[in-house]
């Protein structure tokens, strides 16, 4: 369990910090848009920067996301059953679709990115095209990140199959309908409890 959440506290990490990508793209944005309209001179790297930045922000968030148990699933369904069944489910997903797919990512990501740092790529959307060889190494990264993840998700399979429950996660953050369910049964329980009084 310890090398479990050290992998989760690694990822949540590495989100957090990519997190604030978000904040310099509405900061770029802004201004971007600042210029080309108040002052009509319109910057030539606002393009370049906002898909940069957005990229950034996507590839590494997907670890952050596999960490916290946040990526989409059918939970109308997978929230009914045993948490041996989500196991086991989770487990053949993980096998059979998520490391074949991420593995791939990760190897077709490190030969593009190489190939890029072997040319010295540089965007051609800008009269003054930054690097892009930077960016591109960012996708074998997630990748690497994403299967170190997802062996954090098997291990959790794997314990759960043994002992019927699912082990502990990090808790930064929690989903708004988790919260409304914890403060309705809260609420539920507090006449009752006055009443047994």
């Amino acid at each position: 369990m310890k090398l479990i959440l050290a992998i989760d506290k690694f990822n949540t990490a590495i989100g957090k910090l990519a997190g604030w990508s978000i904040l310099i793209l509405t900061f770029a944005i802004s201004y971007e848009v600042f210029a080309r309209y108040a002052l009509r001179a319109p910057t030539e790297w606002a393009f370049d920067v906002s898909y940069i930045l957005y990229g950034t922000l996507f590839m590494l968030a997907g670890p952050y996301a596999l960490a916290r148990n946040a990526h989409v699933r059918g939970d109308f369904l997978y929230r009914q059953w045993s948490p041996r069944t989500q196991a086991r489910i989770d487990l053949t997903l993980y096998l059979l679709f998520f490391f074949p797919g991420i593995i791939a990512l990760a190897w077709a990501g490190y030969k593009f990115a190489a190939f890029s740092w072997m040319i010295g790529e540089h965007s051609s959307n800008s009269p003054n095209g930054p690097p892009l060889y930077h960016f591109k190494s960012l996708i074998p990264v997630a990748g690497v990140l994403m299967t170190v993840q997802g062996l954090a998700e098997v291990a959790r399979c794997v314990i759960c199959l043994r002992t019927g429950e699912w082990p502990a996660r990090l808790h930064d953050v929690e989903e708004t309908e988790k919260l409304i369910l914890e403060n309705a049964a809260l609420a539920e329980a507090a006449p009752q409890a006055g009443k047994a009084v």
